[in-house]
């Protein structure tokens, strides 16, 4: 680690968790002290009694678990705001439950807040981000922004996918828009 903060975590959910994982490590790579230590894709934000959820399920829409990105920052490097916001630019957060073709409440734009400081930062960035770049275009932020929960790691062969599988499937939504 290349800064001196103790390490943080962000959670953030915008569709299909292949593509979130993707352009965040392409924008902040760890190899190249942006900021972003580590990622993990998983699941979270689901009913109380789903309790390590896999994919098969997550995707049936049963469990109301997110597909989101995990990631340990280092915030003397990149700050949280900083995340919030090129998690707005990465994505529509403005479709419920929907990236692209991707439809189901496991695609839903979502910030899973892990501190009050947190929750302070994604609400101030979400009404300036909204103010920003959609309310002149006459759209709405739909992103839920709630208090991550327990977290589960996603199948490995999920983790990092578009960097094993370069040609996979990656949704279109996941692409700069500002």
């Amino acid at each position: 680690m290349s800064g001196t903060g103790a390490p943080e975590i962000a959670t953030f959910a915008s569709g299909c968790f292949w593509g979130v994982e993707h352009i965040f490590l392409k924008h902040f790579p760890p190899a190249e002290n942006k900021g972003i230590l580590k990622t993990a894709v998983g699941y979270t934000g689901g009913k109380e009694d789903s309790q390590n959820p896999d994919y098969r399920t997550v995707c049936s829409g049963a469990t109301n678990h997110a597909e989101a990105v995990r990631i340990e920052f280092d915030p003397s490097v990149v700050r949280y705001e900083e995340l919030v916001e090129f998690f707005y630019r990465s994505h529509d957060p403005t479709t419920a439950n929907q990236q692209g073709n991707d439809v189901g409440t496991q695609y839903r734009s979502a910030i899973f807040y892990n501190t009050p400081e947190q929750l302070e930062v994604a609400k101030r960035v979400t009404e300036e981000v909204q103010k920003k770049h959609f309310d002149h275009k006459g759209k709405k932020i739909v992103t839920e922004i709630v208090a991550a929960g327990p977290w589960w790691d996603a199948e490995d062969y999920h983790q990092k996918y578009l960097f094993k599988n370069p040609s996979g499937y990656q949704c279109p939504s996941h692409r700069l828009h500002w």
